[in-house]
């Protein structure tokens, strides 16, 4: 019996294998609760959650960028010299960023300061450069930025919504706190704006997080 060949059909935008690759990092792979990645920034710039959520967006931008430009240039890139040249692509991915972040967020900008610069060196995205982009094509290198981008994005953002809470009384800016409350007693805690209650705070979100996925495997 004779069969006849049927032609190739094109790979989906988003089959099963690219839900996988942006949808992972949120929670089986994220790259600060699982592989602990991004640790330093994740203290630093969690005190106020609007701060959280623009260095989220500065990273998810990032490794967007770099992740498609190294996929394209992957084949035309020394092995000796490709961490340079991951670098040079971080930087300049930075630099957009940050110019961007100046134009129209410049209060913001100034907030996180060289936390924006130090992107470049975050190990997240030299990790997925190195790991993924490398080895994939732009669109796949593209939703992995994201995926791992979204995965730290919302870590910090959590802590930094909870350390404004309990240190500040405010989310966003605005008063939780109601008045009552603070003539009663109350008073905000103070350990929650300083990088320890950021710890603790990773920590609890760690053991949260490996007890309701016990068959994380680390790589």
């Amino acid at each position: 019996m004779t069969t006849t060949a049927t032609p190739e059909t094109k790979a989906p935008l988003f089959g099963p294998d690219e839900k996988r690759v942006i949808l992972d990092p949120l929670l089986d792979h994220n790259p600060i609760t699982l592989q602990v990645l991004g640790i330093c920034s994740a203290l630093a710039v969690t005190t106020r959650l609007d701060v959280s959520i623009v260095m989220g967006i500065s990273v998810i931008a990032v490794m967007a960028m770099a992740n498609v430009a190294i996929s394209l240039l992957r084949n035309m890139i020394p092995s000796k010299i490709r961490i340079i040249v991951q670098l040079v692509v971080v930087s300049g991915a930075v630099i957009i960023v940050d110019q961007v972040l100046r134009a129209y967020a410049f209060d913001l900008a100034k907030q996180l300061g060289v936390f924006i610069s130090l992107i470049i060196t975050n190990c997240i995205v030299m990790g997925r450069l190195e790991a993924f982009a490398m080895q994939n094509p732009p669109w796949r290198s593209l939703l992995d930025g994201i995926g791992n981008g979204l995965g730290y994005a919302w870590i910090i953002c959590v802590v930094g919504a909870v350390r404004e809470i309990f240190g500040s009384g405010t989310l966003l800016g605005y008063d939780l706190i109601p008045q009552w409350l603070s003539d009663a007693g109350y008073v905000n805690n103070g350990l929650m704006v300083l990088a320890p209650g950021a710890f603790i705070l990773l920590g609890v979100i760690v053991w949260v997080l490996r007890w309701l996925r016990p068959g994380q495997i680390e790589n």
